[in-house]
């Protein structure tokens, strides 16, 4: 059987993958929290639009 290479347009265009690649010292932050994170700041613009508009 021939060995199948994955060199696509990413590597001809000079753009590497590091998703093979795990830190274990690295911060996880779960998906959940950046939703809730972008949720409540659009909370926080909205309120300060209402109350102090410009």
């Amino acid at each position: 059987m021939a060995k199948k290479e994955s060199s696509g347009i990413q590597q001809q265009a000079g753009l590497v993958r590091y998703f093979d690649t795990e830190n274990d010292k690295a911060l996880k932050i779960s998906p959940k929290f950046v939703i809730g994170l972008a949720i409540g700041l659009s909370i926080v613009v909205i309120l300060l639009h209402t109350f102090y508009p410009m």
